[in-house]
């Protein structure tokens, strides 16, 4: 997606991927990946995620990247944190305590950005990409993240055809593939077919959640 479609959801307050509470699957199944506390956790496309908030309190410090600068505002004035802002690289980069929001086009992260990032969370990035932006941003992270680098991946499985994203459809294969230079654990998945009316309406009959546990 360009980055006006991106700016205008938010200025428009179209923010339906946004969850007003932290993900479950974060919640389930981060402790398992084992990171050292203090660990840096890279969290792209991510908006004014809660998740963000979680992270930081079980002691890790928050890298998010995020594209629409109305985002990054909301999350720290909702939260009532205070951020320094500066410029770093292609980024203004604003900071409170434990987290770092870095506004800006995530395809503009270098390695050296995120050469201390021990770990990865994507709730709603992959998702978030037509294929071609997909396949970028997949290679963008086997390429940028250090060796060694851990996370938890969600995504949607469900037939692209009867309904436009996002959020897009990234299917088991896709994912395996994207992620070939990875180990790829599939840690739950959940048919959620009946907690979402406008893929029935679009006539789906199966809107499958998958988490993933990924190690570069």
């Amino acid at each position: 997606m360009e980055p006006a479609f991106w700016h205008k959801r938010w200025a428009d307050n179209q923010i339906g991927f946004h969850q007003p509470q932290v993900n479950p699957y974060l919640q389930a199944h981060w402790p398992a990946l084992g990171l050292a506390p203090g660990a840096r956790v890279l969290v792209p496309l991510c908006g004014k995620s809660l998740d963000m908030l979680w992270l930081a309190a079980q002691g890790y410090r928050v890298l998010g990247v995020e594209l629409s600068r109305r985002a990054v505002a909301d999350f720290f004035t909702e939260h009532g944190l205070v951020a320094q802002i500066a410029r770093q690289g292609a980024f203004e980069v604003w900071r409170s305590d434990e987290v770092e929001l870095w506004c800006g086009d995530v395809f503009a992260l270098r390695a050296e950005d995120l050469a201390d990032c021990a770990g990865v969370y994507d709730r709603a990035a992959l998702i978030a990409l037509p294929m071609a932006m997909r396949e970028r941003y997949m290679a963008l992270l086997g390429e940028q993240l250090p060796a060694a680098c851990r996370g938890l991946l969600v995504t949607l499985d469900y037939d692209q055809a009867l309904i436009d994203g996002p959020p897009f459809s990234v299917p088991d294969v896709e994912v395996r593939a994207g992620f070939a230079e990875w180990q790829v654990d599939e840690v739950e998945a959940r048919e959620i077919l009946g907690e979402s009316p406008k893929f029935k309406a679009a006539g789906v009959s199966s809107l499958v959640e998958r988490a993933y546990g990924i190690c570069r």
